[in-house]
């Protein structure tokens, strides 16, 4: 009885067999498929043929012509709304960029310091971000009309010369910036959270050691909220790459051809100066019918979103193995 119980004691355990590995991958396949058809139809195969027919002469009706890489060597050489419109998005990347996270950051700060009404205000601060774009941009170019907008009025109530924002080209894009900025409550939203989770014994260990309160913000609040600022800066530069809703609406109403947004047959209005790549890359698709020179844009709109985010998730990383390392 003995050596019976010592044998099963130091017998092998049962080896699994393959059959159950193989139906555990399936299981597995079976729960991830919704999400693997969704990759392969809404993003891979539409990059794919994007790709494909950057290198044809398709209009949508007669068969793609292989032209290898002629739309490329017009978009870069021959084509000069293309430069005029990609000065304006980078004009935008940039502006936005900086103008919406810091705009956010300092929202953000304010209600966090705040000791009562903080839902109330917090609430109507985000709001906005739920208004759609183009109601919001129709309310934007009702405010900012140059003849009877209450916002000119108060300007040249106070003394102030007013512009003429949608209706001047100096002054479009700014308009648009404070569009923008005043729907930037989702952003704001995320930030107050992270300002919220900063530790308060940071904050009062640095307070004993005689830190003020701007000391305090740059050595704490912005290192610990840093992946949140680089998310949003992330965030900030592919909205601004794809800017066309807002653009094609002001244009629209400040000429006087709102009828359906982006069938406006006055694009960048005044001048060229709401002209925006995407809007560029729209007309050139679907007005023109010009689909391969359209997909040529659409590729390399692509690679700057790529390359640009994959430089600044590369500068986060550098930096917080800095700071783990310090």
């Amino acid at each position: 009885m003995t050596a019976t119980l010592e044998r099963a004691a130091v017998a092998p355990a049962p080896r699994r067999t393959a059959r159950p590995r193989a139906r555990n991958r399936w299981t597995v396949l079976a729960f991830l498929s919704p999400a693997i058809v969704g990759f392969v139809v809404f993003f891979a195969y539409p990059l794919i043929a994007t790709a494909y027919f950057s290198f044809t002469r398709y209009d949508l009706i007669n068969p793609p012509q292989w032209i290898g890489f002629e739309n490329y060597v017009r978009m870069f050489t021959s084509e000069p709304l293309v430069k005029v419109a990609a000065w304006n998005t980078l004009w935008l990347v940039v502006v936005l960029t900086v103008a919406r996270v810091i705009f956010a950051l300092g929202v953000a700060s304010v209600i966090a310091r705040l000791r009562s009404g903080v839902g109330v205000i917090r609430t109507l601060c985000y709001l906005p971000s739920l208004a759609p774009p183009v109601a919001a941009t129709l309310v934007f170019s009702f405010l900012l009309n140059p003849e009877f907008g209450p916002v000119n009025a108060f300007l040249n109530f106070v003394g102030i010369s007013s512009p003429l924002w949608f209706s001047d080209p100096l002054w479009s894009k700014p308009a648009l910036t404070l569009l923008v900025l005043w729907g930037s409550g989702e952003l704001m939203i995320i930030i107050l959270a992270a300002l919220l989770d900063v530790p308060q014994e940071q904050y009062e260990a640095a307070e004993l050691d005689g830190a003020n309160a701007l000391r305090r913000f740059w050595h704490i609040t912005l290192p610990t909220i840093s992946p949140v600022l680089m998310f949003g800066v992330v965030n900030s530069i592919i909205f601004a790459l794809q800017f066309f809703t807002q653009a094609v609406v002001a244009g629209s109403v400040a000429s006087g051809t709102a009828d359906v947004a982006g069938s406006t047959k006055i694009l960048g209005f005044p001048q060229n100066s709401t002209l925006t790549y995407p809007m560029w890359l729209y007309t050139q698709g679907f007005r023109y019918f010009n689909m391969g020179y359209a997909a040529a844009m659409a590729v390399l709109l692509f690679a700057v979103s790529f390359v640009f985010t994959a430089i600044l998730v590369r500068q986060m990383r550098r930096a917080s193995h800095v700071e783990e390392g310090a």
